[in-house]
């Protein structure tokens, strides 16, 4: 695998005023928190932050959603209930991380013709 390369999973949740997505850390995990809610909320996401994409669907640029876009979209600007909801009515989406392109220590590549 090249390095940096990984897949990773998001759940998209197109929202009446904006899109907004939750990053989980696996499908597996995920899936089991969907049918069973007594798997750990903290076993299926990466992190308990919610993004925003600014109406450019699920592969927009992802900026921390404010707790206004949190309010007008969920009622709550709690990120915990709007990332419960996001999971609830959101669709999974598997991505790739890009690769990383270049030398791994450049002292190594200065003069030595690579």
């Amino acid at each position: 695998m090249t390095r940096g390369e990984a897949t990773r999973a998001k759940v998209f949740f197109k929202g009446e005023h904006d899109d907004f997505v939750v990053v989980v850390d696996s499908v597996e995990d995920y899936q089991k928190w969907v049918s069973d809610r007594s798997t750990p909320l903290a076993q299926v996401v990466s992190s308990f932050k919610v993004f925003a994409t600014h109406r450019h669907g699920p592969h927009g640029r992802l900026e921390g959603a404010s707790n206004a876009l949190l309010e007008n979209e969920f009622g709550t600007s709690n990120e915990d209930e709007a990332v419960i909801k996001i999971l609830e009515k959101g669709t999974l989406q598997e991505f790739e991380l890009q690769e990383r392109q270049g030398f791994r220590n450049d002292a190594n590549a200065i003069g030595s013709g690579r």
